[in-house]
């Protein structure tokens, strides 16, 4: 899957829009960091929330981990599948690992996140 067109966080989650939807996710950096996932508590649809504020929880057998929502937006779906398959983040966290998705986001806030090439040099500084 290409990637250029999703942005990040500097708390490892990650947006991609596409039809007006912005898909969210965690990266690949913080999935090899938690291990091997085991729960995901996803936000309920319906619930509008506000850019960097937890909406969620990523478990893995090394940690719990808050999910923060990139984007203001109110959320129009959710991977209900993560819920018998959290492994499913492991396996392809940028594609069928996708935790959930907004509508009625800022433009503004998404073009305000790091781009791949941010976001691959934010990594190399903090290592």
């Amino acid at each position: 899957m290409n990637n250029d067109n999703c942005r990040y966080t500097e708390t490892h989650e990650w947006v991609r829009v596409e039809g007006g939807c912005a898909a969210v996710g965690i990266t690949n950096h913080a999935q090899e960091a938690l291990g091997d996932i085991t729960f995901v508590e996803l936000p309920k649809i319906g619930t509008a929330i506000l850019k960097g504020t937890e909406c969620g929880i990523v478990e893995s057998v090394k940690a719990a981990s808050d999910l923060y929502s990139p984007l203001s937006g109110t959320v129009s779906e959710v991977n209900s599948e993560l819920e018998s398959a959290p492994e499913t983040i492991n396996s392809d966290p940028m594609g069928k690992g996708w935790i959930f998705k907004l509508k009625d986001t800022n433009p503004d806030e998404i073009n305000a996140l790091m781009t791949q090439s941010q976001y691959d040099s934010f990594l190399e500084a903090a290592k």
